[in-house]
């Protein structure tokens, strides 16, 4: 019993001194990073289809040819 005591004390120590350590040297790993400029925001891409059924056009092309003057689909 007295060593599981001691093993846990142990174990809150190392822990409050690697704690103790980062906080001084400024973050884990005991070394300082460079900061990192913020990123640019990219440019805005045009809208692009993946599939024919997502073009508008397409769709409405679609629909026009399957159109039959008497009104059902082709």
């Amino acid at each position: 019993m007295v060593f599981l005591v001691m093993l846990v004390i142990a174990v809150a120590v190392v822990v409050l001194v690697m704690r103790a350590a980062s906080a001084q040297s400024g973050g884990p790993g005991g070394t300082t990073r460079p900061v990192r400029p913020p990123k640019r925001p990219r440019a805005q891409r045009e809208t692009r289809f993946v599939a024919p059924d997502d073009d508008p056009d397409f769709i409405r092309e679609l629909e026009r040819r399957t159109r039959r003057d008497d009104g059902s689909p082709a």
